[in-house]
């Protein structure tokens, strides 16, 4: 592996941590590890406002970190991948200890 090609993926994974930086992205990812969701069950599990649910959705979907699919007239989001999942939990967890030291 050539240093650029390690540096590339140092940067996918600094572009990955930027979509995750936000609490309530964090929480949705936390959601979507459990199923698919579409955004009202999102907004009624995360007691946020449709347009922020929906805007923070947009940023995970542009980061290729959820997906879209139709479901009648709504949008099931799912996550790409459960490492991002383990992701979330294992910083969640990592918080969790740091506060309570």
């Amino acid at each position: 592996m050539s240093s650029e090609s390690g540096y590339d993926a140092f940067e996918g994974a600094s572009e990955l941590l930027r979509a995750l930086s936000a609490p309530i992205r964090l929480a949705i990812v936390s959601e979507l590890a459990e199923g698919e969701r579409c955004v009202h069950e999102l907004v009624d599990k995360l007691g946020a406002p449709q347009p922020l649910v929906s805007q923070h959705l947009r940023v995970l979907r542009g980061a290729g970190v959820v997906r879209g699919s139709r479901r009648g007239r709504e949008i099931a989001y799912t996550l790409v991948d459960e490492h991002v999942a383990h992701i979330v939990t294992d910083a969640v967890s990592h918080a969790g200890e740091n506060t309570t030291s």
